[in-house]
């Protein structure tokens, strides 16, 4: 069953529920963005998630010192490299890692063959900020991918109406939304429930 991933969560109470509706990841953003939080902030975030659901750091070119003082002290189950870190960095770190590829073309694809990472995200390129636009990009695009399917997350302008088109075209083994369950750039609990309901129901 396609996994959920939940990026950017800032209100402990948001947590609560996506927990309660069945999310499988939850995503932390310690890189510059207007969901940025702080270890302490994530700390706090993090008490009541249950241990099955996976405790993800979203880091952009930081520091190793920072990345492991924080993937120790929330604390993580992965760290999500959103920048432009080498394979010799993320390799050096040794932590469980999501790799971002930011795909413009067939050719971005084919850089996830340079890391050693145990997932890959596959994500149309930010704007403002290094991560997620939230628009979607090409899906016909991963045909190209040589990524095992169980390896893959599928983010990019992800929402309740195309998620179940992005699931039947990618297979991924788990889908990441953020902007697409916002209204006016706060979380919405009905746009995650659902969010969560129709990728759950279309494995059925």
């Amino acid at each position: 069953m396609t996994k959920v991933k939940i990026c950017g969560l800032l209100e402990k109470e948001h947590v609560k529920m996506a927990v309660d509706a069945g999310v499988d990841a939850i995503g932390f953003v310690f890189a510059p963005s207007k969901r940025q939080v702080t270890i302490a902030k994530a700390q706090m975030l993090a008490e009541n998630i249950p241990p099955e659901v996976m405790k993800i750091g979203v880091f952009v070119d930081d520091s190793r010192a920072f990345i492991e003082k924080t993937y120790r002290e929330v604390p993580l189950d992965f760290v999500q490299y959103h920048g432009n870190e080498s394979p010799d960095f993320i390799n050096k770190i040794g932590l469980p890692s999501i790799k971002v590829i930011s795909v413009h073309s067939s050719e971005d694809i084919k850089q996830a063959a340079q890391y050693e990472a145990d997932y890959f995200l596959f994500d149309t390129p930010g704007t403002d900020y290094k991560g997620g636009s939230g628009r979607i990009f090409d899906w016909q695009l991963m045909r190209e991918c040589d990524v095992q399917s169980d390896s893959i997350i599928l983010a990019g302008g992800l929402n309740a109406e195309n998620v179940g088109e992005a699931i039947r075209t990618v297979q991924p083994y788990m889908v990441d939304v953020s902007s697409g369950v916002e209204v006016m750039g706060r979380k919405d609990e009905n746009l995650m429930r659902t969010f969560i309901k129709v990728v759950k129901e279309e494995e059925r």
